[in-house]
């Protein structure tokens, strides 16, 4: 691209969002491209690790609608990560609407195994609230500020109709029921409580067809063949940012300084920061000077990003089904509806809504995934790792009503501790709104400013309109923010944007 040659341009972090980001400009012809990442490795949250022989993701777990629309896929197909079924036309059309049609297990906490007949009921007003919640968009007056205060009241007002004919146990379980499942959707959403998301922008999210798919080798595998196409020395290693410093004052030329934690000043003509937004939360005070506008501030703060945890857990044998895919647990005295422990030290486990069994067992033998959100998340990394192994050995034991099941060995994560990350995932908190979404998009200096424009640009999964959480979205971020660089400098060269809901 004629005068690409001599742009700088600087990509803080090496998540696939920045690496999406370089890949697209590289492929554009700009040539002075570095990325900085403050860890000594690519991915971010795309975190490959292994238990034993087994292969097992840390981090981003599944591709969310594999087919055509994903980008992330279509890497994924055009690389050979993926298992033949992933790739059938058939299940690129199933259109779950982010709800796979999964074979789930059920216990309860008095030890017995339940049929879906038993929970039904429950099963069917919450998939159904769900949906109804995601119907207030755009709209004026929702009835609740949270989905968690929407569903809770719903539940009350249609379960004293619908369920009227029912015994009191039976009713009592369904309502137990639907805490599991307010649990599972924290795990969704990234939350401590369904009652800090959203209920005016909860249908921002969209989905996409395709019955969600794993990489057998490895998510790890996609970073590695986007690098492998890039220039090598590209990306600047172990070296944490402390502050960009951008110009908001009428200039002919204006130059961004990044100053690393080591001391180097690194001068650019585009600085594109992809950092997750957990730890935007935590500096974005001092990692900007002048300060952020306070309309993307307040966005940054507004915008929630909690904390999903997994905790693998291995066998010798199996204790579920040898078609179950999800392993759910109902506590029999959580009737209240209940998405949080009142005491998190004491009782952190119960925030566990169940697990998914890690499949196919040719490859991976008995092994299932725990997953576990918020606070009692946190507080679960902070513990020795003996502790959160007997604390799952205690819970199966109760709710198989089998104590002679035993624990081979587990893997956690831990990614509220990490400090380049700060939680998990983003999700539209109480209050927020697309504008935000829009907000956090926005490059500096803001559009009405004199100042030279496109100094600092942003990516990253919580910049996406409408797939926010996702790698999809990340990677789309990146596009998007390669793109507006691309069109600054060439229109007429600029390649086709691919189609998608940017």
């Amino acid at each position: 691209m004629a005068g690409s040659e001599d742009v700088n341009i600087v990509v803080v972090g090496c998540g696939i969002a920045g690496i999406a980001a370089a890949h697209r400009l590289v492929n554009s012809g700009f040539t002075n491209i570095q990325i900085i990442e403050a860890t000594g490795r690519s991915g971010g949250r795309i975190k490959t690790g292994r238990l034993g022989d087994k292969v097992i993701e840390i981090g981003a777990n599944w591709i969310h609608g594999p087919s055509e629309d994903n980008p992330v896929f279509c890497l994924a197909r055009q690389y050979g990560l993926l298992d033949p079924e992933a790739l059938t036309p058939e299940n690129q059309a199933l259109d779950t609407g982010g709800h796979p049609p999964w074979v789930t297990n059920i216990f309860s906490s008095s030890g017995r195994k339940l049929s879906i007949d038993d929970i039904y009921p429950a099963q069917e007003m919450f998939v159904e609230l769900l949906n109804e919640s995601s119907e207030f968009q755009n709209q004026q007056g929702e009835p609740c500020a949270s989905v968690g205060d929407f569903i809770r009241s719903e539940v009350r007002q249609r379960s004293a109709e619908k369920w009227k004919d029912i015994d009191s146990a039976s009713r009592s379980l369904q309502l137990c029921m639907i805490s599991s499942m307010l649990k599972r959707e924290c795990c969704v959403n990234g939350a401590h409580s369904l009652d800090e998301v959203g209920l005016g922008a909860f249908g921002q999210y969209q989905t996409i067809p395709g019955l969600d798919c794993m990489f057998p080798g490895g998510y790890e595998g996609l970073i590695t063949n986007l690098m492998s196409e890039l220039p090598g020395g590209l990306v600047s290693y172990n070296r944490p940012v402390r502050c960009v410093r951008w110009s908001n004052m009428e200039e002919t030329r204006s130059t961004v300084m990044v100053e690393c934690e080591d001391g180097e000043r690194i001068i650019a003509d585009h600085v594109i920061i992809t950092v997750p937004l957990g730890y935007l939360k935590r500096h974005c005070s001092t990692l900007f000077q002048p300060p952020l506008p306070l309309h993307k501030l307040h966005s940054i703060q507004r915008l929630g990003f909690g904390t999903n945890n997994k905790i693998f857990v291995e066998f010798d044998e199996p204790w579920w089904d040898a078609d179950c895919d999800v392993i759910q647990l109902v506590w029999e005295d959580e009737d209240a509806l209940v998405d949080q422990v009142p005491d998190v030290q004491k009782s952190w486990i119960r925030k566990l809504f169940g697990f998914t069994v890690v499949k196919p067992t040719e490859r991976y033998g008995y092994l299932v995934c725990g997953w576990i959100a918020g606070h009692e998340s946190e507080y679960m990394e902070t513990l020795p790792e003996q502790e959160v192994k007997h604390a799952i050995t205690q819970l199966i034991h109760r709710f198989t009503g089998n104590p002679s099941i035993t624990v081979r060995r587990i893997l956690r994560s831990k990614w509220f501790h990490d400090p380049w990350t700060n939680g998990s995932y983003s999700h539209l908190a109480l209050g927020c709104s697309e504008q935000d979404l829009e907000n956090m998009m926005e490059p500096l200096p803001p559009k009405r400013s004199k100042a030279q424009p496109l100094q600092v640009l942003f990516a990253g999964e919580a910049t996406h309109p409408c797939y926010f959480s996702t790698v999809h979205g990340a990677l789309l971020s990146g596009w998007r923010e390669a793109n507006r660089l691309i069109s600054h400098y060439s229109f007429s060269n600029a390649p086709e944007c691919p189609t998608s809901k940017l």
